[in-house]
């Protein structure tokens, strides 16, 4: 009976799109060529990210654990693509209700999402560009959560999880930060690519999953598959590329400082991050390099387009250092954060958040403005309440609907076996 009920839903939800979605016209005159070209690219970019992710992941976990925990980023794809479709982008986006989130009917079903330009999100791309744009976003930042729960939760219930988060958090979040009529906008909260929407509240409702679903049966960690992780890492590395230097949303000045900020601060964060495990007289492992590139990436996405070169560099440092440290006091505590989530995306996107408000050209601390910083102060308090408790109590909500964790038996047998009835030969 629940099969017939979900494939009847997903029905309904397919017929609602055929029957909404907008009637493309021609091409406008004012759309720029080599703006359009460049953000599909960067769409495919960051669409690249979360099979990189999957591996990255995948590669951390125990061998009996790899399809199970890079599905759980790779099946984002398709849940946030239809849910995006349907309604996550007219919540995002849509006509701003209190400047927290939007009308839901403004794009129910991707009405009115053409062909023709936005001018209050870009002036030279098609609007369903940038809605597909965007998309790429919200795919990844559900799929970055898993790494904290990694080995003990249940797919189905992760899944409706991930369709709550997208609705209740991020939609929300990328609408208070990105949409011009938007709260933290409107404060003058900078956030040039995620590291608030994405980062911070992946990290927050990552942390909230650790302490929810509580320790693993078997703590101890040995990643499965190392060469995983340096392809996955690569993957994020090329793909952050569209991340960043997409945020542009052109192909223009910003584009190429916002791509050049990127690279530098993740050589220059894992650089830090390998040296400084030498010194604490630690090998400088291979997970560990990819772990700093990763942190780095995260801590310049929202100051990539508002730093320069020698900044950037600067975050990249600080950020390695503070998260590096940040993973040691977890592992001091209880809390079983699987592949450390919250200490390198929660903490890097807090630092990055920080620094923005430092650096960012004519209206950072050094330049001797105090309202930026003292709004990002604010917003780091209100997005962290935010996101932690409220996906702890979506986490309790899917709990009462579908238990979240996996049974003993289960999660000894691992969860590709009990969960999907595969395993890596």
């Amino acid at each position: 009976m629940g099969k017939k009920i979900n494939f009847f839903v997903l029905l309904v939800v397919v017929i609602i799109c055929v029957y909404s979605a907008s009637n493309y016209q021609e091409l406008s005159s004012v759309i720029d060529s080599g703006d359009t070209a460049w953000m599909i690219v960067a769409s495919a970019f960051v669409l690249l990210m979360t099979p990189g992710l999957s591996f990255f992941y995948g590669g951390m976990v125990s061998k009996k654990n790899i399809i199970s925990t890079m599905l759980q980023s790779f099946i984002a794809l398709g849940v946030v693509s239809i849910l995006w479709v349907l309604i996550g982008f007219s919540l995002a986006f849509g006509d701003s209700i209190g400047g927290i989130i939007g009308n839901p009917l403004t794009y129910f079903a991707f009405n009115n999402v053409g062909l023709e330009p936005n001018s209050d999100f870009s002036s030279t791309i098609p609007f369903l560009l940038f809605a597909l744009f965007q998309l790429k976003f919200a795919i990844i930042t559900p799929a970055l959560i898993t790494g904290s729960f990694a080995g003990r939760v249940r797919f189905r219930s992760y899944i409706l999880f991930m369709v709550l988060f997208s609705l209740f958090i991020y939609s929300p979040l990328a609408h208070m930060t990105w949409h011009p009529d938007g709260l933290f906008r409107n404060w003058g909260i900078l956030d040039f690519a995620g590291g608030t929407v994405v980062h911070m509240s992946a990290g927050f409702a990552a942390l909230a999953g650790a302490l929810f679903l509580g320790k693993r049966k078997e703590v101890a960690l040995s990643p499965a598959n190392v060469p995983y992780v340096i392809l996955g890492t690569g993957l994020l590395w090329f793909g952050w590329f569209g991340f960043n230097a997409g945020s542009a949303l052109g192909a223009n000045p910003d584009a190429v400082i916002a791509f050049a900020n990127t690279n530098i601060a993740s050589a220059t964060a894992m650089i830090t991050w390998i040296f400084y495990e030498r010194m604490l007289g630690r090998k400088m492992s291979a997970v560990g390099a990819c772990i700093g590139a990763v942190v780095g990436l995260v801590a310049i996405t929202p100051a990539a387009g508002f730093v320069n070169i020698g900044q950037s560099m600067f975050i990249g440092f600080i950020a390695a250092i503070i998260s590096n440290y940040a993973i040691h006091l977890k592992n001091k505590s209880n809390v079983d954060d699987t592949l450390d989530v919250f200490p390198s995306h929660g903490v890097g996107g807090i630092v990055g958040m920080i620094l923005t408000a430092v650096f960012a050209k004519e209206v950072g601390l050094i330049y001797g403005q105090t309202q930026t910083f003292l709004y990002h102060l604010l917003g780091l308090l209100i997005v962290s309440v935010f996101c932690f408790f409220g996906s702890y109590l979506l986490y309790m909500i899917v709990d009462r609907v579908l238990t979240m964790r996996v049974r003993e038996d289960q999660e000894e047998r691992g969860l590709d076996l009990s969960q999907h009835g595969e395993k890596l030969e």
